[in-house]
């Protein structure tokens, strides 16, 4: 059976497992050949009390010239944290790449705790807005659904909150949905919206915090759909992956703010789940 290739589009932080320096590998021990363009390097991820960051715009520009003919067939575009500036040049990318078939998953990757990201504002929800109508597939955190659908966030979110938002999201393009950080008895995990109907993928819960979690479930997930899995079953795997990684760092005394899931050693368990090993 030929490989599958995913093209994924977001930033690449030196330390700190997130973006790219999750999705790569995670792609990649699925099976799957992953091609990243990074938006953007920075030297940490901005849970570091420092940061630089260095725009890459023009190699999101160069790629569809430079690749030409040798361009791969994709399986999937999956885009995560990109700058205000660069959405445009993002949706001009994909309309480069994306063929009758190829999934277009996006992830906002830009709020958490109930605010945006630093450096963001209202122009960047709305530059959110241009992609996810264009997206066949989105996956929000709770915050980022209240921001985007206008909905005042909720710091203790029961079910029937985060329910009512994925008609919200649905609104603005996507018929995909998955909402993710939704906690119900002691689990946590994603509510799935597939084209109207809704269903709940819960998983262990690790009382712990970490930056990166949803880098890293959206790698599993867009790497599980791409190999055949449903939506439900695949939020299932990716939920399953996230909380392994956190119970290393919870046995190792690892710091997730600012390292990040220890995803590595969750791989193996990853890869049974997804029938690959």
């Amino acid at each position: 059976m030929k490989q599958k290739t995913i093209l994924t589009l977001q930033d690449y932080s030196c330390l700190g497992r997130c973006s790219l320096t999750v999705a790569l590998p995670t792609i990649s021990a699925s099976g799957i050949q992953a091609v990243g363009i990074p938006t953007g390097v920075l030297s940490n991820h901005t849970a570091f009390p420092e940061w630089t960051f260095d725009d890459t715009l023009p190699c999101l520009m160069a790629c569809p010239k430079n690749w030409g003919e040798h361009a791969p067939e994709f399986s999937a575009i999956y885009t995560g944290y990109l700058a205000t500036s660069q959405v445009d040049m993002a949706l001009s990318l994909i309309h480069s790449f994306k063929k009758e078939g190829t999934l277009l998953f996006v992830d906002p990757a830009c709020a958490d705790g109930g605010e945006l990201y630093p450096g963001f504002g209202e122009e960047h929800l709305e530059a959110m807005k241009r992609l996810f109508q264009e997206a066949d597939l989105i996956k929000p955190n709770v915050t980022e659904a209240c921001l985007l659908t206008a909905t005042p966030y909720q710091e203790n979110h029961d079910e029937a909150f985060c329910a009512s938002l994925l008609p919200k999201l649905a609104s603005l393009g996507p018929k995909r949905i998955v909402l993710s950080g939704v906690q119900k008895e002691g689990k946590v995990g994603s509510m799935v919206y597939d084209e109207g109907k809704v269903s709940l993928a819960l998983n262990t819960l690790i009382p712990m915090k970490a930056h990166g979690t949803g880098d890293l479930f959206s790698s599993a997930l867009v790497s599980a759909l791409v190999l055949g899995k449903d939506l439900h079953e695949a939020a299932s795997i990716a939920g399953r992956y996230v909380s392994a990684s956190l119970a290393f760092n919870q046995q190792d005394g690892v710091d997730g703010i600012l390292f990040g899931p220890e995803f590595e050693k969750a791989i193996p368990s990853f890869l049974r789940d997804l029938q690959v090993l």
